[in-house]
């Protein structure tokens, strides 16, 4: 008969006298007993924990010294299991992580995937994990789901939701932890997740316990009791706990379907290794959470049935490695209460100074082997349930001394943090935590009341600085314990970035900001140290590697930098970089080849990558493939809504390589050739499509004007232009503004008819409300035309002069307005020139005349001699190239007689008499002109 006969019936009995009658209360209570029975007389022994639990480390640690077995089965990702072996290079608490970035066989835009296992001192997986790597001969053996089969099983959604599943969670930001995020979006793994899925049942206990959250729950009634009972009593509550919780969650979920698919999972693993590897069930322990250590599936124990079908993986490649973590981290994680991970590893610590425990560590010291030996099978289950269950809690008493030293440290702590903490305020918290034990029937107080009763003692009415003292009891109690790999786990690119760093003299296990000074003219041996900050501040989050002095763009070199580097912080992010390459160098390709290669991918974002690839990695082959690939993806465009940062970065290049090389690379010759005539195909619809914004259609005509010289060395025809701009009929008025630009730079019209139809528009009263979009598209033509900037500040000039105040006060914020969406950058330019044009002083106000009010074309036809001397008669032997700069100028090319120069135009009569605007230009500016007759005698 089974050992716990008499409890089933004192259950049945207490049921009956609860309900009324047998049912399902009775079901639920014997059917705990059921499971906690058939856990305990499986062959395999079968050892329920639960996560970073103090009483299940200490009672692992003496089962461990008791058995000694030879084969450990692990619930844990059977692909975590070379990672185990780098744990001893490491300051724990760490996580194993397995990361994928390139998905095959899950939805797309999944990615990226990543898995962590954390791993604290305080949890009795770090005892197995340690016992099985420090005894020889002994196999430690991974026998939960793949981190492939962990995704596999993610409800339909997709990968990264939140899941589900029964021993996982995601990481959330924790306003308290402040290393909560080291897990970043990862999901988790656990073994052990011992808390209620049904939420009526977890209110229902924390109210009657009087307790705030679950983890406190957990330590009053399980954690301490357990501390320090004996093997067969934990082992009985533990299963007991798991089947509770089991039975009590909803049905007809698909977490139950995913809960039991692992069990069955593990059990077949492990009825596979025993049938390969021969091992007796006697020497093996089997580590699970208890939860499912009172599994009721068919696989269940060594005698279950082996039908169920591992799936196999996808062909998703993962990558490898340990992560720091953090009890914050660990906390956010796995919603626990903050602090509570903390509070476990102080418990952990506390009972170890007690004595009678020596825990299995992976630093080289093994613990005692005292008790070796295989321990002798127990002959039968015997019921210790029932007395656990009917004994009251044993009374401890008062640790005044603790308490004490807590309540001074608090306050000491609460003072260096600008808190107005006093003795009086000690007395208080000690009076208080013993208050509070005693209203919530604790025999003695716990570090969950000393926190609640120093909250209400010391915090007052603000807090006074980033930490409250909720935060300051956490790190009083244990602290917000960070981890840290070693050298020899980390990842080559890690290894290699610290190895390169080496002549800075970083330390790069501090998690602090460190200051490195870089002279690179007085030790150019640090230059490749600065190459690496540049390359790691452009793949590393922000605050990794942060330049306080130099920059870093095309042709540009620094002479001295200053850098704030905290790579010990972003530990994560440097290994994590690790599983895309093995330097950094490559994981820079890669990234930029990626994003090229993009299906989304645009023109502007290949010219981008071209940019990097030049400024951090050099060489030719891999920017000219880039550049090839934005000639592809430019000609494939079919909008422009990219073409102000096209312009931007192209006319960055050119300058780059005209002054740095030869001669252009071949791509940079057919982006131009390409996007001319790419711009000027689609110019007549951008001119007239609604979507298409004036800054886009201002910077295609920046393109073709701005790379017309180029272009049509190349061999493009000018021709095209024109017709694109003959055909365009837009019909806002930036774009009209712009299209007048563009005619007067191709020669169609003068400034002097701009001048007039900007003139009609002020006068018009219908068309006064659009003028500031016509200045904007004035502005605009700034990017075709750089030298109508003394027109623009003329057109603005003469709408602040003209138009009356009625009417010019309630334009002046769109103006505004549109000036800043628009042209926002090109305004300094008018500025600059509107400065050049007004005068310094008020004084000079009054009697100065606008340059356009006494424009040449106005002056007498007697305001300038006529020219004579060789100069002269060299320009009138070839006047073509005056005529053509005199109607640029908006002057009226002719010519004033020269009777002393024969032969030339004007002389004895041949020249027609004109009023000598292009005399008197040359007579202003006479150096130009002797310039060029210095060429042409040459």
């Amino acid at each position: 008969m089974s050992g716990f006969g008499a409890l089933r019936d004192r259950l049945t009995d207490a049921a009956a006298a609860f309900a009324g009658g047998p049912g399902q209360v009775a079901d639920i209570l014997t059917g705990m007993v059921d499971d906690v029975d058939r856990a305990l007389r499986e062959n395999l022994e079968i050892f329920p924990v639960c996560h970073h639990s103090p009483a299940s480390a200490l009672a692992m640690a003496r089962r461990l010294r008791e058995k000694r077995p030879k084969v450990v089965y692990l619930e844990l990702c059977e692909d975590l299991r070379p990672l185990l072996d780098e744990l001893a290079n490491c300051r724990l608490p760490v996580a194993l992580q397995a990361f994928a970035t390139d998905l095959d066989g899950f939805p797309a835009g999944a990615g990226p995937l990543s898995v962590v296992a954390p791993i604290t001192e305080s949890s009795a997986e770090y005892q197995a994990i340690a016992y099985a790597l420090t005894e020889p001969g002994v196999e430690l053996v991974l026998v939960d789901r793949s981190s492939d089969h962990v995704f596999q099983w993610m409800p339909k959604d997709g990968p990264g939701t939140a899941g589900g599943d029964g021993d996982t969670g995601h990481a959330t930001a924790d306003p308290a932890g402040e290393d909560a995020g080291l897990h970043g979006d990862a999901v988790g793994v656990e073994i052990g997740d011992l808390r209620p899925r049904f939420a009526e049942l977890e209110a229902y206990l924390l109210h009657h316990g009087k307790v705030r959250h679950w983890s406190e729950w957990w330590d009053q009634y399980v954690e301490q009791p357990l501390a320090d009972a004996d093997y067969a009593t934990y082992r009985q509550v533990m299963v007991m706990i798991g089947s509770l919780f089991r039975r009590l969650r909803p049905a007809g979920a698909d977490r139950l379907d995913r809960d039991e698919d692992r069990e069955r999972y593990m059990w077949t693993r492990m009825r596979e290794h025993l049938a390969s590897s021969g091992a007796d069930p006697a020497d093996c322990l089997y580590v699970c959470g208890a939860f499912h250590a009172a599994s009721r599936v068919e696989e269940f124990g060594l005698r279950g049935s082996g039908g169920f079908e591992i799936t196999p993986r996808t062909a998703t490649r993962w990558s490898y490695g340990l992560i720091p973590s953090s009890h914050s981290a660990i906390e956010a994680q796995f919603s626990l209460a903050p602090g509570s991970v903390s509070i476990a590893a102080a418990t952990w610590r506390k009972a170890l100074r007690r004595g009678g425990v020596t825990p299995y560590t992976l630093d080289g010291k093994k613990g005692r082997k005292g008790g070796a030996g295989r321990a002798a099978p127990e002959a039968g289950v015997t019921d210790r349930l029932s007395g656990f269950l009917a004994r009251p809690p044993e009374p401890g008493g008062l640790d005044e001394d603790e308490l004490r030293s807590w309540c001074v440290d608090i306050v000491r702590l609460a003072r260096r943090h600008g808190y107005l903490a006093s003795t009086a305020d000690a007395i208080a918290v000690f009076e208080t935590s013993v208050l509070l034990a005693g209203m919530r029937g604790r025999a003695r107080p716990t570090p969950y009341d000393f926190q609640d009763a120093a909250v209400t003692c010391i915090e007052k009415d603000a807090v006074p600085g980033k930490r409250d003292v909720a935060r300051l009891c956490e790190i009083l109690l244990g602290g917000d314990r960070i981890g840290q790999v070693g050298y020899e786990s980390l990842p080559p690119l890690a290894r290699d970035v610290y190895d390169r760093l080496e002549p800075l003299g970083l330390d790069p296990g501090r998690r602090t900001v460190q200051r490195a000074l870089l002279n690179l003219d007085a030790e150019p041996h640090l230059a490749p140290c600065s190459k690496v900050l540049w390359m790691l501040r452009y793949l590393l989050p922000d605050g990794a590697v942060r330049p306080i002095m130099g920059s870093k763009r095309l042709g540009e070199r620094s002479i001295q930098e200053s850098w704030d580097v905290a790579l010990g912080k972003y530990q994560r992010e440097l290994i994590e970089l690790g599983y895309e390459g093995v330097t950094v160098e490559q994981v820079l390709e890669q990234r930029l080849r990626r994003a090229a290669w993009d299906p989304k991918a645009t023109a502007a974002g290949a010219l981008a990558a071209v940019e990097d690839s030049i400024v951090f990695l050099g060489g030719r082959r891999f920017t000219d493939e880039l550049g090839a690939r934005a000639v592809e993806l430019l000609s494939a465009e079919r909008t422009v809504d990219d073409a102000p940062e096209v312009l931007r970065r192209m006319r960055r290049l050119l300058a780059y390589y005209r002054a740095s090389e030869p001669a252009l690379p071949a791509w940079c010759e057919a982006f131009v050739t390409t996007g001319y005539a790419h711009y000027c195909t689609l110019l007549p619809s951008a001119f007239t499509d609604e979507d298409t914004g004036v800054r886009q259609v201002g910077a295609m005509l920046g393109f073709l004007f701005g790379m017309e010289s180029l272009a049509l060395s190349l061999g493009c025809d000018r021709a095209q232009l024109e017709l694109a701009v003959r055909q365009s009929h837009p019909e806002r008025p930036a774009k009209v503004a712009l299209l007048w630009a563009a005619q007067s730079q191709l020669g169609l019209i003068g400034r002097d008819d701009l001048r007039r139809r900007w003139d009609e528009l002020l006068v018009n009263p219908l068309v006064v409300p659009s003028c500031p979009q016509y200045i904007g598209g004035f502005v605009q033509a700034l990017e075709l035309a750089p030298a109508l900037t003394s027109f623009v500040v003329e057109v603005i000039s003469k709408a602040f002069a003209r138009l009356p105040d009625p009417v010019l006060l309630p334009w002046l914020p769109t103006l505004i307005t549109t000036l800043r969406e628009q042209a926002g950058d090109l305004v300094p330019a008018l500025v600059k020139e509107a400065a050049r044009t007004y005068p310094a002083d008020l004084a000079g106000l009054d009697a100065w005349t606008p340059p356009w009010e006494a424009a040449p074309g106005r002056a007498p036809a007697t305001a300038a001699p006529a020219a004579s001397g060789p100069v002269a008669d060299l320009l009138r032997a070839h006047p073509a190239s005056c005529d053509a700069l005199a109607a640029l100028l908006g002057c009226d090319p002719a010519w004033p007689d020269a009777p002393d120069a024969p032969g030339a135009p004007g002389a004895a009569g041949g020249g027609s008499p004109g009023h000598g605007e292009a005399a008197a230009l040359l007579g202003r500016h006479p150096a130009a002109a002797e310039a060029l007759a210095g060429l042409l005698a040459r």
